[in-house]
């Protein structure tokens, strides 16, 4: 990742961080709302999800399951469950959605 991907990933979450504010303050009903402090750089991947993974991890995003992902890709549902598996150890991912926050805070997928 170069330092323009940061950057950018930086400036989504100031945006993000600024809109959340937004709608707390909107609330206005006395309840406080505050955001998780970013915990500086995030650490780099020992190894890239491919395309292919790349695609399976956006699908997932949209909430599809293994077979509709499979019949999306024209995969077996094995297939899609090997790349599952892969995405998950790349991005050190406890769980699918884990591994969609991470994509997302990454910028992998959007």
């Amino acid at each position: 990742m170069d330092a323009a991907e940061r950057k950018e990933i930086l400036d989504r979450y100031a945006n993000h961080s600024r809109r959340f504010e937004a709608v707390a303050a909107r609330r206005g009903n006395g309840a406080t709302a505050e955001v998780i402090p970013f915990q500086g750089p995030l650490r780099e991947l020992e190894q890239e999800p491919t395309m292919r993974e790349v695609e399976v991890l956006q699908l997932i995003s949209d909430g599809l399951v293994n077979r509709e992902i499979g019949q999306r890709l024209f995969l077996s549902e094995e297939t899609v469950k090997s790349h599952v598996r892969h995405i998950l150890a790349k991005l050190q991912a406890r769980s699918r959605a884990h591994a969609v926050a991470v994509g997302f805070r990454r910028g992998i997928i959007g």
